[in-house]
């Protein structure tokens, strides 16, 4: 891992580029040294500053919950990073407005979003994963990068928040709702993403190691492994990753979704300067 006083400047230029919404050359470019224990050093500075100038945590994001990813960026695992009351918005009745300028470069992420009525357990049991959660929604993840040209490694996002900008989050459903087939549910059902009414992608539960109830399990595991990493709380919601690829945002653009397999509205979000 870099020494302290090297993540400190590191994590300055990131809260920089965030604060001035500015690309910056990413830091694997420049440091030989810069790898995952580095990179979460930096996020974890970053975090602190943002609490303090008044940012509560909520919850964390996943990413890299494509497997085939690992292979580019030379990772055995997702990554994660804390979302935030500022960053977290809800839109009750499954529509509302989103301005993308204070968004570097930002795309559009369809998610999954679970949250917690008690504490969950680490590993891969399922049922009891299940156990543990007491809502689950659809949301849109407006992800962004301060790289130009989204050209990073793996260390490069964990340093910029794993791409975090905002997620917008729909009307939560009791997981109750899900009934007793809620495990495959979560892994067979269908989400059709359109923009301007022109389907762009249709993805699957399945494109998120397997299902979001699996990444979410090796979220889990994952924070186990990080010493200074504090554990999945009750109250926490996560956002499991992407179901479909990142699409870029431009004013203007009205982005919608319909989920097929699973109890869940879809959402309608028009895109603003």
């Amino acid at each position: 891992m870099l020494e302290a006083r090297e993540l400190d400047h590191i994590a300055s230029q990131v809260w920089s580029a965030h604060k001035s919404v500015r690309q910056i050359a990413p830091f694997s470019q420049g440091v030989a040294a810069f790898d995952l224990p580095s990179a979460y050093a930096v996020a974890r500075r970053v975090h602190d500053r943002r609490m303090a100038e008044g940012a509560v945590p909520v919850g964390r994001k996943i990413g890299f919950t494509n497997a085939d990813m690992w292979r580019i960026y030379g990772v055995r695992d997702p990554i994660w990073a804390y979302v935030y009351d500022q960053t977290v918005v809800s839109f009750d009745t499954g529509e509302g407005t989103c301005r993308i300028g204070p968004f570097a470069e930002p795309k559009i992420e369809p998610e999954i979003v679970f949250h917690f009525r008690t504490q969950p357990p680490v590993g891969s049991d399922l049922r009891a994963l299940l156990a543990s959660i007491d809502w689950v929604a659809h949301a849109f993840e407006v992800v962004q990068s301060h790289f130009p040209g989204w050209a990073f490694q793996a260390a490069d996002t964990v340093a910029d928040g794993s791409l975090h900008g905002s997620l917008l989050l729909g009307p939560p459903v009791p997981i109750a709702q899900l009934g007793e087939a809620a495990q495959e549910a979560l892994a067979s059902f269908t989400v059709t993403l359109a923009c301007d009414g022109a389907v762009r992608e249709v993805g699957t539960g399945a494109n998120v190691l397997g299902s979001p109830l699996r990444a979410l399990a090796q979220l889990t595991e994952v924070l186990a492994t990080q010493q200074d990493a504090v554990p999945l709380q009750a109250g926490e919601l996560v956002t499991t990753g992407t179901l479909t690829r990142a699409y870029a945002l431009a004013p203007g653009q009205t982005w919608t979704t319909a989920l097929q397999g699973i109890p869940l509205p879809g959402l309608t979000v028009r895109f603003e300067r």
